[in-house]
């Protein structure tokens, strides 16, 4: 590793560190983002869903535009206008319940719900603050990865991303493991102060950047606006990569619901001491650990066959997730809830079936770009995600409310609570289907 780092500039390290604390921050938030919505804002099951589906799905819509003017501007100066968005946004997260509460707009009528917000439209002031964290996301998304294609060379460029995917890991998992701590100590109050842990981290990125970030490149001519929306506009008259796309969403919705669906059923389920965040962390655990033995053990097979095979593993992933409700209510599993065991199960299939899809799906994606165009076109190689971010959270929030509803609603009434939510492993069974259609597919 020493003879790799002095090959690398110092703008590439800095540009890597800022990436580490901006996932921290990014994933220590999003791991919670519907619990913080509904606990603390008193948002129901749909229209938190709803709020965090938009959220998501634009931070992958408009990376590429935002890429464009970055190149105009210059990377250094847009890191600094992301990360300044980023703090104002992450800040709000944090300051906009203590607003709410100390301007008498509602008071606390639990631990986790303000009284009376649900019926007050303020509450969707919290749409203007993640408008900052989108827009400051979305520099973030191509700057980076264009820092580090500029800070290297053909020599090293492998090594350089290899890096940076590592940090990607290592800033998410931190970020994700930092949630349950907060939450023991501090009950549901800790998913505000998650906010600041975020403010903290992205503000300290934005002195990195500050001081340190001299990139070798200032501004580059890059595309314009109209030549992306040209672009945008062949992919969506292209009809294979089209239904790649569909086909992709697929998996991409299932996998989405370790954000939308996981916490809220973990916790209704297994009980306020179960660790949604931490068992989230097994899914770039699986990652990091299987990915490059399954990419070389691939490395003979055609991309489709590799995506397959990760296809058929995404329903296994679903039917575990829908298994742990099954148990008898008071057994355990090696001392865990069988809800929370099941779904660490089912979450590391899902790692699994990343590692045969993840690496070779650019792959394919790029091949049925025209020839030229590859790099303007693997610009919306996430528009799997944007539809996925909204459909899948939407059908979250949904079925939420249909089979595990938040137990706020019954006022304390147990046993009726507990017949509304007897079939909440039903849940998992529309999404193994939805895999299992997009594996035939």
């Amino acid at each position: 590793m020493g003879n790799s780092k002095r090959k690398f500039s110092p703008a590439f390290w800095t540009a890597n560190f800022a990436e580490l604390l901006e996932r921290a921050a990014y994933y220590g938030v999003f791991i919670v983002i519907t619990l913080y919505l509904s606990r603390i804002l008193a948002f129901n099951d749909i229209e938190a869903a709803a709020i965090a589906g938009t959220f998501s799905a634009l931070l992958y819509f408009l990376p590429t535009f935002a890429g464009a003017y970055a190149d105009k501007i210059g990377f250094k100066k847009s890191l600094l206008f992301a990360f300044s968005f980023l703090t104002l946004g992450y800040l709000g997260l944090g300051l906009l319940p203590t607003f709410i509460q100390h301007a008498g707009l509602a008071e606390y009528g639990t631990e986790t719900t303000f009284h009376g917000l649900a019926e007050s439209s303020f509450r969707y002031a919290i749409l203007p603050v993640m408008a900052l964290i989108i827009i400051g996301g979305s520099f973030i998304k191509s700057v980076i990865t264009g820092t580090v294609s500029l800070e290297t060379s053909e020599d090293n460029r492998a090594t350089g991303f290899s890096i940076f995917y590592t940090i990607v890991n290592i800033g998410a998992f931190s970020g994700k493991t930092i949630v349950k701590p907060l939450r023991d100590a501090m009950g549901n109050v800790g998913l505000i102060n998650i906010s600041y842990f975020s403010a903290g981290m992205t503000l300290l990125a934005l002195l990195a950047v500050f001081f340190f970030f001299k990139p070798s490149v200032q501004k580059r001519e890059g595309k314009t606006f109209g030549e992306i929306w040209t672009a945008f506009i062949k992919v969506l008259f292209n009809v294979r990569l089209i239904v790649l796309i569909f086909i992709i969403t697929g998996f991409w919705l299932v996998q989405h619901q370790l954000y939308a669906t996981m916490p809220k059923y973990v916790l209704r389920m297994a009980g306020e001491s179960a660790s949604p965040s931490w068992y989230a962390n097994v899914n770039p655990l699986v990652v990091f650990s299987t990915v490059a033995l399954i990419t070389s053990l691939m490395k003979r097979r055609t991309a489709l066959f590799s995506m397959t095979v990760g296809m058929f593993i995404m329903p296994v992933s679903a039917f575990c997730m829908a298994a742990g409700n099954l148990f008898d209510g008071g057994s355990t599993i090696i001392g865990m809830h069988p809800v929370a065991f099941m779904m660490i199960v089912g979450i590391a299939f899902q790692g699994l079936a990343e590692s045969f899809i993840s690496p070779r799906f650019l792959e394919y994606f790029s091949f049925q770009a025209p020839k030229g165009e590859e790099g303007l076109y693997l610009g919306f190689s996430h528009l799997h995600s944007f539809l996925s971010s909204i459909v899948g959270f939407l059908m979250s929030g949904v079925l939420l409310d249909k089979y595990c509803p938040d137990p706020l609603k019954f006022g304390g009434r147990t046993a009726e609570w507990h017949a509304a939510s007897a079939n909440a492993h039903y849940i998992w069974y529309y999404f193994g289907g939805i895999a299992m259609v997009s594996a035939l597919a």
